[in-house]
């Protein structure tokens, strides 16, 4: 049943995103502007994501900070209102999330999807248990379960564990509770809506993942032998 929602959703994101790019099209043409007017530099960032069946794609997003080059750190990764290197522009389209506008060309592709797991920077590649590769059977959202469920105020392993569990439960109620809930967290703000996950249910997920989904060869393939040396292949 998740599988046929899935591909009837992917469908359903294509007309959607060609309606969507058309309506945004005001909005992104004025944020290019602004950004082009503060500073002179670069609309578009272009940073590398991993996406379904853990292919890398490009992803798009208005860049919003002064230099592509700061420091990443992956146990730290959400960047805060204060940071310096946040441009006047950056600060305002960061907390509206206008920033992810352009992603609807991402979508539009078929890189992605409006509602699924948010897709990550590679660096978080080796750090995936077995159980936790579910995430990448269906393609990255532009929002997404753990993003209204606190999203920068969350662990990277609860980002991991909602992400899993939207793709092995999703559905056209729980989409439209997230799309309500977004609309809500823009609104707030995500810590209004953070709700960790109780350690018991990493566990009982992964156990769920076991029964009700198989993970594809193709997503151990592309995750590579070499950092995954733990994982069993399937032979079919």
């Amino acid at each position: 049943m998740v599988r046929f929602y899935l591909q009837v959703k992917y469908i359903i994101d294509f007309f959607l995103s060609l309606i969507a790019v058309i309506v945004a099209s005001p909005v992104m043409a004025a944020v290019a502007i602004a950004i082009k007017i503060e500073d002179g530099g670069k609309v578009l960032l272009r940073q590398e994501r991993t996406g379904k069946y853990g292919k890398k794609f490009t992803c798009y997003k208005f860049r919003s900070m002064k230099s592509d080059h700061v420091p990443f750190d992956k146990h730290r990764p959400v960047i805060k209102d204060n940071n310096a290197n946040l441009t006047k522009v950056g600060k305002v389209i960061r907390k509206l999330k206008i920033d992810e506008l352009p992603q609807i060309v991402n979508i539009l592709k078929g890189d992605m999807c409006f509602i699924g797991p948010r897709p990550l920077l590679p660096d978080y590649d080796c750090e995936y248990q077995e159980w936790e590769l579910v995430k990448f059977e269906m393609r990255p959202g532009l929002t997404g379960l753990s993003q209204v469920r606190g999203n920068g105020h969350l662990s990277i392993k609860a980002r991991k564990y909602y992400d899993a569990y939207y793709v092995m439960h999703a559905s056209p109620i729980l989409d439209l509770k997230i799309i309500f809930k977004t609309v809500a967290v823009l609104i707030v703000g995500e810590r209004r809506f953070l709700k960790r996950v109780p350690p018991e249910c990493y566990e009982k997920a992964k156990q769920e993942v076991g029964k009700r989904m198989k993970i594809s060869k193709q997503t151990y393939i592309n995750f590579g032998p070499v950092s995954y040396t733990h994982l069993t292949l399937p032979t079919t």
